[in-house]
């Protein structure tokens, strides 16, 4: 089977998952909705996140502001737009980041075996070991708060747990007629991990990514609650929570 042909019985599978569970369509919907507002929030907010109006500080729900006004006078309904859009960008690519170098050193590991796979798999075993919030706590208090760091301090948090998803099916994989018959044939091991035996694992991937997406998103916002994440004034769904206990 090919690599589109993988990829075509997986969107099959995954459309024949969501018609037997109909409320899955529920969320695939709110999902879908939030992404669009991520996507055109300098379309649809009707006012600029950042632009401070004391003036129009604290005002209630009305015509003109949907959702009112904060401390600073800013829109907060244009901020909620902002915020989702930060949650998904940093969501999103330090998941990309975990996903790419996890599949990375657990697939080299799971094929490699032996002490290499002890040493690398140890490694991820002691930063598993840590609590998420805990890591990134650390990791942004050494960077300081910014949106670089917190991405990154995400994603180093991540890739032990993509590393252990791409490690167990590489070394079921690695065992198949299939992988035996390439390296027979002289292939090189990393054209075997990444035409034979990576589309092979990526149904697992994507599965994990769309939970440590969400892992991702709350983890910014609890930082950004604490004062750890994205720097004020920008918009951050954690940072307003903050801002609305003053």
């Amino acid at each position: 089977m090919n690599t589109l042909a993988r990829f075509k019985y997986f969107g099959a599978e995954t459309y024949e998952v969501f018609n037997r569970n109909k409320t899955s369509w529920v969320g695939l919907l709110l999902l879908l909705a939030l992404l669009l507002i991520a996507l055109f929030a300098p379309i649809l907010a009707p006012y600029n996140p950042v632009e401070q109006n004391i003036i129009q500080r604290l005002q209630p729900p009305s015509s003109q502001f949907l959702l009112g006004t904060d401390y600073y006078g800013r829109d907060v309904l244009s901020r909620i737009i902002w915020g989702c859009r930060v949650s998904f960008v940093i969501g999103s690519i330090s998941v990309g980041i975990a996903m790419f170098f996890g599949t990375i050193f657990g697939s080299f590991a799971g094929y490699k075996g032996g002490y290499i796979d002890n040493l690398i798999m140890g490694i991820m075993d002691v930063l598993m070991s840590i609590p998420i919030l805990l890591m990134g706590l650390l990791i942004v208090a050494i960077l300081g708060p910014s949106k670089v760091n917190l991405i990154i301090a995400l994603a180093l948090t991540m890739i032990p747990r993509f590393a252990r998803i791409a490690r167990a099916p590489t070394i079921a994989a690695k065992g198949k007629v299939y992988v035996e018959a390439c390296q027979a044939m002289g292939f090189s091991d990393l054209r075997i991990l990444v035409v034979h035996i990576f589309p092979n694992i990526l149904g697992d991937l994507m599965v994990m990514g769309s939970i440590w997406m969400a892992t991702a998103v709350r983890t910014e916002a609890a930082l950004s609650f604490i004062g750890l994440g994205v720097n004020p004034p920008t918009a951050t769904l954690g940072g307003m929570i903050r801002e609305g206990f003053k």
